[in-house]
């Protein structure tokens, strides 16, 4: 269990590694073009999002180290109220002014309370499926869109 939590946690960072060379080093620079959809987002938005997403990644690490833990209420109370459809994040999502982008996020936080609801049971298996599933959302909107 451990190795496939460290797992996905590894894979978490990495991810979040990329994203933040985008950031520092335009696509331009990079040896393939970067065909993902612009949402277009002003300065605002943009570090808005990227504030959120980043406390999304914080999530999913408490709740890998809390799993780790055996401590699976407490993560799935930060999975419903971090990641879960809550009105301010069904704002945010309708807010991205790209409606698959749209889709994309509140699926996500859907996902999150789906999540929440399987940390609930104590169940690993089924625990680590749901959030496997979560983390498929975030690499599908990001291999999608770009700030």
């Amino acid at each position: 269990m451990i190795k496939s939590l460290m797992g996905v946690f590894i894979g978490m960072l990495c991810l979040n590694a990329a994203f933040a060379v985008d950031e520092i080093m335009p696509m331009e620079h990079h040896r393939m073009t970067d065909t993902r959809i612009s949402l277009g987002l002003s300065e605002k938005m943009k570090q808005h999002q990227l504030a959120d997403m980043r406390e999304h990644l914080e999530a999913i690490d408490s709740i890998v180290g809390l799993m780790a833990a055996n401590r699976f209420q407490e993560a799935a109370r930060i999975a419903h109220e971090k990641l879960g459809l809550t009105p301010q994040m069904q704002r945010m999502c309708g807010m991205l002014g790209n409606e698959k982008a749209t889709e994309l996020g509140l699926a996500f936080h859907k996902s999150g309370d789906e999540l929440g609801d399987a940390l609930e049971t104590g169940d690993q298996g089924k625990s680590l499926s749901a959030l496997h599933n979560t983390m498929q959302y975030c690499v599908s909107c990001h291999a999608m869109f770009r700030q």
